[in-house]
């Protein structure tokens, strides 16, 4: 991919931009499939996944800088200077487009950029959702509530500059620290969410709702998962970490009993919504699933039964030993893991030595750079 910026020096966030992308992908297959070798020898790899090289990234975290009447938007530099980035390529038309609007609602709306090294201003980061529909999440992310009352009086202008726009928050972030936004959240739209179809699942995302940044991989990836179930055809099925419900509302059926489980009340809301709306079109298994607000670690070892089939989606961390522990100690017959980091899947698989590894599959989230995701379907010996 060519990336003017790159060339120019200002971003190198992109570090494999310069390799091919067919090497790069094979290069992430060869690397993972060394990493579970010694604990799978038998392991079967399916395809990888690939994704397009450019236009695949639907959520912009962009970082605020420069001045009210010339604020950038992108990254920030060694010295903290902002670099604007409204013409990466990584972004989609739909997105990008929508930069624009957004830096002269900066200006509009007076929200004075953060500056890191002085430690003044207000505006740090905005930080945009694309939905398949095309219509849009606009998060706000300042240091405090100062301009509330400046972003209600001119949110109608944005709406009518960017008529996607669906849900417009602000989230307050007053600490000075390295983190993307804060843990309050202020809905400025009637609106709540953003719907978020994949396939024939409605899911709804939350203003702080996790979601894959490359919502074509990750939809490969949510069919991998339905099929790895269906065919274990297990009668009850637990989603730990399941966020907004994807995978476990992708894994519905006939008589199946699924439960997912995740710490945010938001979170859990949202699936219970899509949940809902499945239910009332008919379709089989949504009237079965039961959504909990909970730490998955802590539910799972108060629960008296077990369920046929596990899936996990942990965030980088891993499962740790609790829940590796808890899930070797289990009668579960299937656990379908997908992780964005395959050394701690690595390490979760030693484990759990009572499972074997019997298919899995690449999924290249990330693409120009050494991440990767990695779904493996294992088995009770």
């Amino acid at each position: 991919m060519q990336c003017d910026y790159w060339d120019a020096g200002v971003c190198r966030s992109c570090t494999l931009i310069e390799t091919p992308y067919s090497r790069q992908l094979a290069d992430k297959q060869e690397a993972v499939t060394g990493l579970l070798a010694p604990l799978a020898p038998a392991l079967s790899w399916l395809p990888p996944v690939a994704s397009a090289e450019e236009g695949f990234r639907t959520k912009a975290k962009m970082v605020v800088a420069g001045t009210v009447d010339a604020p950038t938007l992108g990254i920030l530099d060694a010295a903290g200077r902002g670099t604007d980035l409204q013409g990466c390529n990584l972004y989609p038309p739909q997105l990008s487009a929508a930069f624009p609007a957004l830096a002269a609602f900066v200006t509009r709306a007076r929200l004075e950029p953060y500056s890191v090294p002085e430690r003044s201003g207000e505006l740090k980061n905005i930080l945009v959702t694309l939905g398949p529909d095309g219509r849009l999440m606009v998060r706000f992310v300042m240091r405090s509530t100062e301009a509330l009352a400046r972003l209600q009086k001119h949110l109608p202008w944005l709406h009518q500059a960017l008529p996607a726009l669906h849900v417009a928050t602000l989230n307050v972030l007053p600490e000075h620290k390295a983190v993307t936004e804060g843990e309050r959240e202020i809905v400025l739209t009637e609106e709540q969410t953003l719907p978020f179809t994949m396939g024939d699942v409605p899911l709804h995302l939350g203003p702080r709702s996790f979601f894959q940044t490359n919502t074509a991989v990750a939809t490969e990836l949510y069919a991998q998962v339905a099929t790895w179930i269906d065919g274990a055809a297990p009668a009850s099925l637990w989603d730990l970490y399941c966020g907004v419900g994807g995978l476990a509302l992708h894994c519905l059926a006939e008589g199946r009993e699924v439960t997912g489980v995740e710490i945010s009340d938001a979170a859990i809301d949202a699936a219970r919504l899509s949940a809902a709306q499945m239910a009332r079109a008919g379709v089989a298994g949504a009237s079965d699933t039961t959504f909990v607000a909970a730490d998955a670690v802590a539910w799972a070892r108060t629960q008296g039964a077990f369920p046929e089939a596990v899936v996990v989606n942990p965030p980088r961390r891993g499962l740790g030993p609790e829940l590796s522990g808890w899930i070797e100690d289990s009668g579960v017959a299937t656990v379908v893991y997908s992780s964005c980091n395959p050394a701690t899947l690595a390490r979760d698989m030693a484990d759990m030595p009572s499972y074997v590894a019997r298919e899995a599959r690449l999924f290249d989230m990330f693409p120009h750079t050494g991440h990767g995701e990695v779904g493996v379907l294992l088995e009770r010996r």
